[in-house]
């Protein structure tokens, strides 16, 4: 009859506690390297095989993540979300999605479900109109969180986000540099902390720049597209822009729609930029100059985090990659 294996016959052989084969088996960070390999090569040499069930019931693991965003359908969240299965894989992790399309109680909702031990920690980009922060408060406190590009200011929290300022303020000088003098930005995040940023990045390049300082037109966007179109077409008709800066790319289908409408010559008489990640952003006419955030990178960083976190390791936020975006230019923001 074969004999069962077990974390004590292990522990017996080796003469270490149950706790310690246990913890090695788990890749612990409080087990030496040694002490782990002589665990793995005992437990391959007798055939030991886990029982994951059992274990995840012994240490209150689900051995699941939630990722909380608006929209799958979104080019920059798909690509995130491919980054951060990555990660998970490689901690025998699986990931479970769900979708807010930005209704904030919906978010709440799914948070407070999940908060009951259904996952071992959650990544979250959060709603445009989140404002709770003593839901969010309180959530960091009973289950590890990291926020992912779109954050909210809430002491030791941990998010990663791009060099949103840095983007919005280079991509105004670059308008500006083109030759528009009088640069609109299309506000979309304007409740959120990168909303913020990108507003003072085009606000600080505007100053720089020795520009008019415009009052941000701010959109309500994943609204009727009419409402958005009219917006749009109500800022270009009154302040007369040369230059568009989009903080979102919700608004670059619009803007293109009103100045065809309105018979503007893009990029002639003006120029557009958008922070987006949308493929199809060369096949448009004309092509769409962007701010390409590193989408797949920023969900790869953001998991590892949260895993550092759920292995309760320090973790450093300093250490971690920087992640920049990158202004591609192309013909809608082109001198002519």
């Amino acid at each position: 009859m074969k004999r069962n294996v077990t974390v004590k016959t292990l522990a017996e052989q080796l003469n270490i506690s149950i706790a310690t084969v246990s913890k090695a088996l788990s890749d612990s960070h409080e087990i030496s390297a040694e002490t782990k390999q002589r665990v793995l090569d005992l437990a391959r040499t007798l055939n030991y095989e886990r029982n994951p069930a059992a274990s995840n019931l012994r240490s209150h693991r689900t051995s699941t993540i939630a990722v909380i965003i608006p929209d799958v359908a979104n080019n920059f969240f798909s690509l995130a979300i491919k980054g951060i299965e990555e990660i998970a894989r490689t901690h025998n992790h699986h990931v479970l999605i769900y979708q807010t399309h930005e209704d904030s109680a919906a978010e709440i909702a799914f948070t407070n479900s999940l908060i009951s031990g259904r996952v071992d920690g959650i990544l979250i980009s959060v709603t445009r109109s989140a404002g709770n922060l003593a839901h969010f408060q309180s959530l960091i406190r009973q289950i590890p969180v990291v926020f992912f590009d779109r954050s909210i200011e809430i002491p030791d929290a941990f998010s990663i986000t791009t060099d949103d300022y840095e983007s919005a303020y280079q991509a105004t000088r670059h308008l500006a540099e083109k030759g528009c003098r009088k640069i609109i930005f299309l506000q979309g995040l304007d409740r959120l902390a990168t909303g913020q940023r990108r507003l003072r990045g085009y606000l600080d390049a505007l100053n720089d720049s020795g520009l008019e300082q415009l009052q941000p037109v701010a959109l309500a966007a994943n609204t009727d597209p009419q409402l958005i179109r009219d917006g749009i077409r109500q800022a270009i008709i009154g302040e007369k822009p040369d230059g568009v800066l989009s903080s979102i790319e919700e608004f670059v289908v619009p803007c293109y729609y009103v100045c065809r409408e309105l018979g503007i010559d893009m990029p002639g008489a003006l120029k557009l930029v958008s922070f987006s990640n949308l493929p199809t952003a060369p096949l448009l006419h004309p092509a769409l100059s962007t701010i390409t955030q590193p989408a797949f990178e920023m969900g790869r960083v953001a998991a590892s985090c949260l895993f550092q976190i759920l292995h309760k390791r320090e973790v450093d936020l300093l250490s971690l990659p920087g992640l920049h975006s990158q202004l591609i230019e192309r013909e809608s923001s082109a001198l002519v």
